[in-house]
């Protein structure tokens, strides 16, 4: 089955690009608020959440200041990818962080709640 992309944005209260970016792309920062712990091999990522479960992820690219993007070793299209994005508005002086992922049309609501979650968490965790 086909998954479907989801799109989503957030506007944070981040006065710092440097706080933000560290948050979304080291793994110390990954693992205040996406995964219990996070180690990185250059372009090969290990996220591990609890005791048991681990996915792997190939940063498939990478701007400075502005995005990652990562695909999990085990999905089965290459093509799916999920990106954590940050951009910056003049306007109002705020950072938005766009999501990127893809879901099976049936988990996209809870793909959703989890992303929701998740950046609420980093928002606790960076004061934003």
């Amino acid at each position: 089955m086909k998954k479907e992309k989801i799109h989503l944005e957030y506007l944070l209260n981040a006065t710092s690009k440097n706080i933000l970016w560290g948050a979304i792309s080291t793994p110390t920062g990954l693992e205040d608020w996406f995964a219990d712990k996070v180690v990185s091999d250059d372009r090969i990522v290990e996220f591990h959440w609890g005791k048991i479960e681990q996915r792997e992820a190939e940063i498939i690219a990478i701007r400075a200041f502005s995005f990652i993007r990562f695909r999990w070793l085990d999905d089965e299209n290459e093509r799916d990818y999920f990106e954590i994005k940050m951009t910056y508005n003049e306007l109002t002086s705020d950072y938005v962080l766009e999501i990127t992922d893809f879901a099976e049309p049936d988990e996209v609501d809870d793909m959703k709640e989890l992303w929701e979650s998740q950046v609420a968490k980093l928002r606790r965790t960076c004061g934003f």
